[in-house]
């Protein structure tokens, strides 16, 4: 019987693959449909509750993380979906501004976010070399660029800005290209762990090209 369901869907890898690629991208568009709703219902929020949020987001990281190690898929999924509404709420009131006061350069990054992240996915996923090994390299530049947007804080820098979007698009594209290499070499039980990834590199880059986009905000 399982050799006639193999021939039927014309080869079990390739189906294999296939399945998972669209399970894993269901995850991630679920998630940043949560993501839209979090912002659409958090727009009257403060900044301090956004940042209060960002910590629960962080919490539910962990959670998912747990969840998974310990194959409770249902939860790790819920917890997926908690953390795409907690972040959307987070940045709420970052968008509300963007679109009351430049509703372009929202739509634009919007769009420019999703060919960045389609065109480095694309790469990351034909690529057939194992790129894990680009996780630490990446992981320190992304630990000096955070320290490089707090230095700016109290530094004034010129482009001090820009240079933290295009850098930071760097970092996560890379990231964006291991994920998807990942998501190559995954099997079903890490499916939500990798949809996560994917989820949280497409969040950046959206908020790193809206900087880009839409300039500075009061």
């Amino acid at each position: 019987m399982s050799t006639f369901n193999d021939a039927a869907v014309g080869g079990t890898p390739v189906a294999r693959d296939q399945a998972l690629f669209g399970q894993v991208m269901g995850y991630v568009a679920v998630t940043v449909g949560f993501t839209a709703l979090g912002a659409y219902l958090g727009r009257d929020l403060s900044g301090g509750t956004g940042l209060l949020l960002f910590l629960a987001a962080f919490a539910v990281i962990v959670g998912l993380n747990v969840a998974s190690a310990r194959g409770r898929e249902q939860l790790a999924i819920g917890l997926l979906f908690a953390l795409g509404l907690l972040l959307g709420l987070a940045v709420a009131p970052v968008i509300a501004d963007y679109a009351d006061g430049d509703p372009a350069g929202l739509w634009q990054a919007a769009g420019a976010t999703a060919a960045f992240v389609a065109g480095a996915g694309a790469y990351g996923y034909a690529t057939r070399r194992d790129l894990s090994s680009w996780d630490r390299t990446l992981f320190w530049a992304l630990l000096a660029l955070i320290v490089f947007g707090l230095v700016a804080i109290f530094v004034a820098i010129p482009a001090a800005n820009a240079i933290y979007a295009l850098a930071g698009l760097v970092i996560f594209g890379g990231f964006t290209i291991v994920d998807f290499n990942r998501l190559r070499r995954a099997d079903a039980d890490s499916a939500v762990l990798v949809a996560a990834s994917i989820f949280l590199d497409v969040f950046n880059v959206f908020l790193l090209l809206l900087g880009l986009f839409g300039g500075e905000r009061d």
